[in-house]
């Protein structure tokens, strides 16, 4: 019995076909999956004027992406919060200087950290300079704490599944 030549390439063909159907598949539903958790990116951000509207996101957060001192960041909004609260190595990227130590109480219980200030703070539209803020070893790497020593500098109201800011 003659074994096809053919057969070989057409396996081959199909294989990759296959793997780029599974490859397309992936990335679609991680950009969905990426766009349900932050709905707000910088993209969406800036094309904003004057106020800014957030939407909700899945877990019913506000999640946005800002800029501290020009450094991209994801802010997540806390109105619980006093201070803009960030992760210690950021604040050693950003070269800002420890003031005086405090504790915070974080989701893992209390932590150490140093006041701070923040020379400007962008989301969208808005930008505030001279923001105070805290550094801690007890925050998440990836997000800042968006608190009200930056909200309540600016008006907020919240409207269904959106939350719309003024300067």
């Amino acid at each position: 019995m003659e074994s096809n030549p053919h057969s070989s390439g057409g396996k081959l063909m199909l294989a990759i076909a296959w793997a780029l159907i599974i490859g397309g598949l992936y990335w679609y539903f991680s950009q969905r999956q990426a766009h349900e958790m932050n709905p707000n990116t910088a993209a969406a951000l800036s094309a904003q004027r004057g106020e800014l509207t957030l939407a909700r996101n899945r877990a019913g957060h506000y999640l946005a992406e800002g800029e501290i001192s020009g450094r991209p960041v994801t802010f997540l909004l806390d109105t619980g919060a006093t201070w803009v609260a960030l992760p210690l190595s950021l604040g050693r990227e950003l070269g800002l200087k420890r003031g005086a130590a405090v504790t915070l109480m974080t989701a893992n219980g209390p932590a150490p950290g140093y006041q701070t200030r923040l020379a400007s703070v962008r989301l969208g539209p808005l930008e505030l300079t001279d923001v105070g803020a805290v550094m801690s070893e007890g925050l998440e790497k990836e997000v800042v704490l968006l608190g009200m020593s930056f909200l309540g500098r600016v008006e907020f109201t919240q409207r269904g599944d959106q939350l719309i800011l003024r300067q």
